[in-house]
């Protein structure tokens, strides 16, 4: 078989699997937003860290407990350590001569040389020393460990926080992009309906061009309408697209799953639930939850530092068993071992550091101010978000209803002209210019419908509540 054979071979039979991978979602904005939040890689980073931080507190509760160690260990001195002892030797021989009145050979009698005292050098040990033993160690008070066995549960609420803060930035990209694409297909659908209008004018036109009760002209201005229409349908459906892989980006989707959306667009789904959007406090933003917490952990990061002039206790034992001998000893356990048990307690008491200490509580306490400071500007700029998006929400439902009936009233003009026209009353020029007042009515309405999607999220985001 061929080279091309095989690898044809081989991707006719990966063929299905490829299928396989696929994957159909259809999905309202609510369930799109649901499925996002378990795919997003940024909150699935955020639990993982979650997690970390699970761990870590169960690390730091983990110091506290009781710890036992075994240790064992064989030795070999290739040179014994010397050591210097005091020549004891000398002075007791000198002393027993002179008790004895043991005179030298001049005949004098002997006396105890006052010379320095001197050291000659001795070993003391065995070549093969082994040991095998095992300690236990309780802490009995640590300042930062006992402080961090307090925040433990903070730091879960900052994580916690953090997840939540991602989700209220994943909801609003999923609203904004799902909404986006149903506006662009609704759009498109209000194109579509003016192309079949056009098509259907000229079609009638052509015929009375042909009967002679038209000029060409007419079919003309009717035809560069219909392209210009055509065009702007074709980029619409490009949007479309574009629009849609954007959303199955922001929601962690393969772009070659497909997707459908439920969602029905309508005035009432942005006016959905606004009068439940009293009754708003700092604390329902997440960044407000966030600074709220880092500060409780400042708070007793101070009291870490405080408390890092208080001692340190623990408490160990410990027991040992010891081999020496002149051969290899290690596993030996016929020959003698010695056994060696200690218990203990222990206590550091810090004295003097120069004040680092102090500074360290000042850093603390700085740390924290800047806090506050940042707490007191963020809810400044809140004010500004929730004042701001009230106005330009109120304004996008305003202007959308304009729009909306300017729609209406587009279409009854249209109507009425074609009736006209139809009639003989009226000529194609202001069939057109109707048309193209209608569509101008239509483009604005979309716009109007897009900023108010756009405003209704913002003013959610800014009150927490999205």
């Amino acid at each position: 078989m061929t080279r091309w054979g095989i690898i044809i071979i081989a991707a006719m039979a990966l063929q299905p699997f490829a299928g396989e991978a696929q994957k159909k979602y259809s999905l309202s904005a609510e369930q799109a937003v649901e499925l996002a939040l378990k795919q997003v890689t940024d909150i699935k980073n955020l639990q993982i860290d979650r997690e970390l931080q699970l761990a870590k507190n169960k690390e730091l509760i983990a110091q506290a407990l009781p710890q036992v160690n075994g240790t064992i260990s064989t030795q070999h001195f290739f040179s014994i350590p010397v050591t210097l002892l005091p020549d004891f030797i000398s002075p007791s021989v000198y002393q027993v001569l002179v008790d004895n009145g043991v005179k030298n050979g001049a005949g004098s009698p002997i006396t105890k040389p006052n010379d320095p005292p001197q050291f000659f050098p001795a070993q003391f040990g065995v070549p093969w020393q082994s040991s095998a033993g095992f300690q236990f160690q309780q802490l009995l008070f640590q300042p930062d460990l006992f402080i961090a066995v307090l925040a433990r549960k903070k730091s879960i609420d900052l994580t916690e926080a953090n997840i939540k803060a991602m989700e209220d930035s994943v909801k609003s990209n999923v609203y904004r992009a799902y909404y986006s694409v149903l506006i662009a297909e609704k759009r498109k659908g209000y194109l579509d309906s003016s192309i079949t209008r056009l098509q259907k004018l000229k079609s009638d036109q052509e015929k009375l061009f042909k009967n002679g009760f038209a000029e060409r002209l007419d079919i003309d201005k009717t035809q560069v309408t219909l392209n210009n229409l055509m065009t702007t349908a074709n980029q619409i459906e490009k949007l479309i697209e574009i629009g849609v892989a954007s959303l199955k980006f922001a929601m962690a989707l393969d772009q070659k799953d497909t997707l459908e959306m439920t969602e029905k667009l309508s005035n009432d789904r942005i006016k959905k639930n606004l009068m439940d959007m009293s009754g708003f406090t700092y604390e329902d933003r997440k960044e407000i939850q966030v600074l709220n917490i880092v500060k409780d952990l400042q708070g007793l990061d101070i009291k870490r530092q405080k408390l890092a002039y208080a001692p340190t206790l623990a408490t160990y034992w410990s027991y040992s068993r010891n081999a020496l001998g002149q051969e290899s000893n290690l596993f030996n356990f016929n020959q003698k071992w010695f056994k060696t048990s200690v218990w203990g307690i222990n206590m550091t008491v810090p004295i003097f550091d120069a004040g680092q200490k102090g500074q360290r509580i000042k850093q603390a306490k700085l740390n924290l101010e800047k806090t506050t400071n940042t707490i007191d500007n963020v809810k400044r700029a809140i004010d500004l978000q929730v004042q701001a998006a009230t106005i330009i929400f109120n304004n996008a439902l305003s202007t959308l209803d304009m729009q909306e009936r300017n729609v209406e009233l587009a279409e009854k003009v249209y109507n009425t002209t074609k009736k006209k026209y139809e009639q003989g009353l009226g000529s194609s020029f202001e069939l057109l210019q109707t048309e193209t007042e209608l569509e101008t009515a239509e483009s604005n309405y979309f716009q109007s419908l897009y900023d108010a999607i756009n405003a209704r999220i913002s003013y959610l985001k800014a009150l927490g509540k999205i």
